[in-house]
């Protein structure tokens, strides 16, 4: 079948679903994105190709599309993308940024789909392995709240074991019964092992020590591999056409074979705004050089279960063992010689201190530790690697002994990820970049943990354009990348370099503009003060003034976004009594409570002001009266000490190029159109956005930031 056959065919199956759901009206801008989202996919050649024989290499074929909110962006890449991969015999890999956005499309979006479209699909949800409860821990745990025994299930990190002696008797106990009404909810079959289904999820203090973990899993060979939730979800998505994932998961487990093969899928990115900073967190590393005793533990356990094995190459274990843990300590103490005065004379009141490495270029008494660290890891994970093959091979020959080598397995594997992260961290920390290339970016860190000074060594890449360019789209085939956010002052270009397609020919770009009446259904007040917004205590104290006389007037819901935990301290301290029942402020309730609460007092007739940060200036969706006002107390620039972003700049600036223009003001104006997008919701919404910091009007890189906002009647607004 041809490409144009096939792409016909998946429009007239979204034109068949709009004909078909009742009370919709049609959008040319959502019909555009679909038209796009069918000739991208239409054209992607997919599966393998085996150039040497004479086959054309494959096509690629990536979309980057912008649709403005009320698009209907959803049906307009699930309706077509699902109809093609329906023909084409493949499957559509959707992945998200948010939990919300994952379960709005598994529990409504995609049930409505599949209820009219003319042939049948299935679709799973895959989360990443930790989501779910590991039933072989969960059951020893049961009984005690802890290990039964110390020599069969020391599984836990040492700081995680200080903080249970430290725990109260009757904590313990109530640990002892939430784990064992767990595992009877879960043996009933009232509870499907899921974190995220319980009624309310646990701290992770406390789920972490049930959690299924990839390092310690047996598989097949698991004495509850028939029980195992996990497992039951994988078989899900083997029969899924579509499967919906998240970023951290997709990146995670590229080569890994949890979700389809790139090269073989249809892959949707949605909410791809958060793609690169994703790509990022996913590539750092990081290595305390302080608490080190584990590595004794998973010396002695390998060296205990290599010699039941009869495993050669654990001869030198001992060796790499003390070489480890003295150069940890080594490199604790050269990182405090150096950089100590640093450290300490910085205040600990928002974390831990923090000094980054200029230019990446470690100090000359780090580089042989770092280098011996990195050799001795490698040897210590091939000797670890060599028992774990012979185990698996025992398992494979020794069925009826099971339980007691996936337990030797798991001894091992709950450590060996912090000897892995050892070797990648010390790997990257020693990457010297050649004159003209891009540095990592380096930093130590210095915090207190009741008696015990934690000193830790961090390491990252600072292009995230690179970092997928390399790893994801390398393997992709055919891609959709869409959000409400992807242009920055009105264009693509900062985006695409974030996201390592700028350059790439496989990829075009398509604005579908929002269907609201931005001018006539919205106000943006620019309210000025007369104290400069870097003058922050200053600032700070005259916009709160205006704030509290702005909401005041609050007459149904209302949202306040602030650019850190101290300005919004300020503000709810200066709240006067009677304003205080009016406001609910981020963190003192669960995010579902609170919201919860905040539809209460609006459905009856009551004013109610929410105030939150960053993680409350997206993905929040308050329509009509629950969000009638948005106040934007600052700017929402990136925080300046942010160790990434810092070497980033640092570069840029030293191959003459400006990171406030070209890295600052475009990522600015993402997040700033993110936070104002939170006012209109519906085509029906009315709705006024504030913002207090005159750089919005008053600079040319604040008129850059305004091109990227929607078009509401603008009213400035002289300090009160």
């Amino acid at each position: 079948m041809s490409q144009q056959v096939w792409a016909a065919q998946a429009l007239e199956s979204f034109d068949a679903v709009v004909s078909a759901t009742e009370g919709f009206r049609g959008r040319p801008g959502q019909r555009l994105m679909a038209e796009q989202v069918a000739r991208t996919f239409s054209s992607a050649t997919l599966g393998k190709v085996d150039e040497e024989s004479g086959e054309a290499a494959p096509t690629r074929s990536i979309a980057v599309i912008q649709a403005g909110t009320g698009v209907g962006k959803s049906l307009a890449y699930c309706a077509p993308a699902i109809a093609l991969a329906l023909s084409r015999g493949t499957r559509v890999l959707i992945s998200t940024a948010t939990v919300a956005l994952q379960e709005q499309l598994v529990n409504k979006d995609l049930p409505a789909l599949a209820a009219l479209m003319p042939q049948p699909f299935k679709f799973a949800l895959a989360k990443g392995r930790g989501r779910y409860v590991c039933k072989l821990k969960l059951d020893r745990l049961a009984g005690t709240g802890e290990a039964e025994e110390e020599g069969e299930d020391d599984l836990f990190a040492e700081e995680e074991a200080a903080a249970r002696a430290k725990r109260p008797r009757h904590e313990t106990e109530a640990r002892i019964q939430f784990y064992s009404t767990m595992a009877q909810t879960l043996l009933k079959g009232a509870w499907d092992g899921d974190r995220d289904s319980l009624d309310t999820p646990p701290e992770p203090e406390v789920w972490s020590p049930v959690a299924a973990e990839g390092a310690s899993c047996t598989g097949k060979h698991c004495p509850a591999f028939s029980q195992c939730t996990y497992y039951d979800k994988r078989k899900e998505l083997v029969g899924a056409q579509v499967i919906v994932a998240n970023h951290d998961l997709l990146l995670s487990s590229l080569g890994a074979r949890v979700l389809p093969e790139l090269d073989n899928c249809l892959l949707v990115l949605d909410e791809a705004h958060h793609l690169p900073s994703t790509a990022l967190d996913q590539f750092a590393c990081s290595m305390d050089l302080s608490r080190i005793t584990w590595i004794e533990r998973l010396s002695s356990r390998g060296l205990r279960i290599g010699a039941l094995l009869e495993v050669e190459e654990i001869a030198d274990i001992p060796k790499h063992s003390a070489q480890l843990r003295q150069t940890l300590q080594d490199l604790a103490r050269i990182v405090m010689d150096v950089y100590g005065v640093q450290l300490k004379s910085q205040p600990s009141a928002w974390g831990p201190a923090r000094v980054r490495v200029p230019r990446g270029e470690l100090p000359e008494q780090l580089i042989a530790p770092l280098g011996l660290l990195a050799a001795s890891a490698e040897g210590f994970l091939d000797a670890l690697r060599a028992i774990s093959k012979a185990l698996r091979a025992e398992m494979r020959d020794k069925p009826d002994e099971a339980k007691r080598l996936s337990t030797l397995y798991a001894q091992i594997g709950m450590l060996a990820p912090r000897l892995e992260e050892l070797h990648a961290t010390a790997q990257l920390l020693l990457q010297d970049a050649p004159e003209g290339a891009v540095p990592a970016a380096k930093w130590f860190t210095l915090e207190v943990d009741g008696d015990f000074i934690v000193v830790k060594a961090h390491a990252s890449p600072i292009l995230p354009g690179t970092t997928l360019r390399n790893h994801l789209w390398s393997a992709v085939r055919g891609a959709v990348l869409t959000s409400a956010t992807l242009t920055s002052c009105g264009h693509f270009d900062f985006f695409l370099r974030e996201a390592g397609l700028h350059g790439d020919e496989a990829t075009t770009t398509l604005e579908v503009p929002s269907p609201f009446n931005y001018a006539a259904q919205g106000t943006l007040i620019a309210a000025e003060t007369r104290a400069d917004p870097k003058n922050a205590a200053q600032f700070t104290t005259e916009m709160v003034d205006a704030l509290l006389h702005d909401i005041a007037r609050v007459e149904y819901g209302a949202l306040v976004l602030f650019t850190s935990r101290e300005q919004m301290r300020q503000a709810v301290d200066a709240l006067p009594t009677a304003m205080r029942s009016v406001v609910l402020v981020q963190n003192a309730l669960p995010r579902t409570q609170l919201l919860r609460r905040h539809r209460e007092r609006v459905d009856n007739g009551e004013p109610s002001v929410i105030f939150g940060m960053q993680s409350f200036g997206e993905g929040l969706d308050l329509p009509g009266r629950l969000c009638e006002s948005v106040f934007i107390t600052k700017l929402p620039f990136a925080p300046p000490d942010d160790p990434v972003g810092e070497a980033r700049a640092e570069w840029l600036r030293a191959v003459g190029r400006d990171p406030f223009s070209e890295l600052v003001v475009p990522a600015t104006a993402i997040r700033l159109a993110q936070w104002v997008g939170r006012a209109i919701r519906t085509e029906e919404d009315m709705a006024h956005v504030y913002c207090y910091d005159k750089r919005l009007t008053r600079t040319s890189y604040g008129q850059r930031l305004l091109k990227g906002l929607p078009p509401f009647a603008l009213e400035q607004r002289a300090p009160l």
